[in-house]
């Protein structure tokens, strides 16, 4: 690794760690000021009890795990699909005027529709498995994305853009050597903005639908008044997401430094 690289890991994991101080911190004073019943609210002690000091901690952080490699496994299902399909739809409303024009409003409409009351839509045609959990994962995913690609791919320099249609370039020339680089921090921008919404689907799906991983795991724990399992699931979660999120940002600062542009 050389020294950017290495100022940049050093960086990016200063940034989880200030994140995962805030969020503990915000957790116990909410706890306190709710004044939260101690049965109910759990703090960071309690779930490190429950996963590495009780009799039982290795059988619950086995438990843990298993729910949230199912969990993520699921969520880069509908990252995936949704992120996939947000690109292809970008593309085509930057290309083609008349494509965005047609969908968009249909997109908007989607859009406004929550997922819980699309899910029995959604598990009828795709059934309760794997087709499920990505199409849930990637509604979520996809129209946070699309908006922010389509900013992007339109942030373009007009007059680059004109410099390589004045030199017989087409329309695609245009998009893929200006339009696409330039729109590096917007699709970071989506990538970061996706792990979170794909996380989320992947728990409404497994609560809805698939009855597995950490969103059937929370919904089951409650059911038996488990909240040590409950607390320690979201935690669980939660740092998968700040880990996520700080190798996307890692990501992306390399890849700026090699475009030459500042991350």
């Amino acid at each position: 690794m050389n020294t950017e690289t290495l100022k940049g890991l050093g960086r990016n994991t200063l940034n989880v760690g200030l994140s995962l101080a805030v969020v503990v911190v915000l957790w116990v004073v909410a706890l306190r000021i709710l004044d939260v019943s101690s049965y109910i609210g759990k703090g960071p002690l309690d779930v490190w009890k429950y996963l590495f000091v009780q009799e039982d901690a290795a059988e619950n952080l086995a438990g843990l795990f298993a729910a949230l490699g199912r969990t993520m496994a699921d969520a880069a299902l509908g990252f995936i699909s949704g992120l996939t399909a947000a690109i292809v739809i970008a593309t085509l409303f930057t290309l083609f005027r008349g494509v965005e024009h047609a969908l968009m409003p249909m997109a908007m409409l989607l859009r406004s529709v929550p997922l819980v009351a699309m899910a029995p839509i959604i598990i009828l045609i795709f059934g309760r498995e794997t087709a499920a959990v990505g199409a849930m994962g990637g509604i979520v995913v996809l129209f946070p994305a699309l908006v922010t690609i389509v900013m992007g791919l339109r942030s373009a320099s007009p007059a680059m853009m004109d410099v390589i249609t004045v030199f017989g370039g087409s329309k695609f020339d245009a998009f893929r050597k200006v339009a696409l680089p330039s729109s590096m921090p917007a699709f970071f921008t989506a990538l970061r903005i996706s792990i979170p919404g794909a996380l989320t689907g992947a728990l409404l799906a497994e609560w809805l639908a698939t009855g597995q991983g950490i969103g059937y795991e929370i919904i089951s724990s409650v059911s038996r008044a488990r909240y040590d399992a409950v607390w320690a699931s979201v935690v669980g979660v939660t740092l998968a997401s700040l880990l996520l999120y700080g190798v996307v940002s890692l990501i992306e600062a390399a890849v700026m430094r090699r475009m030459g542009k500042k991350p």
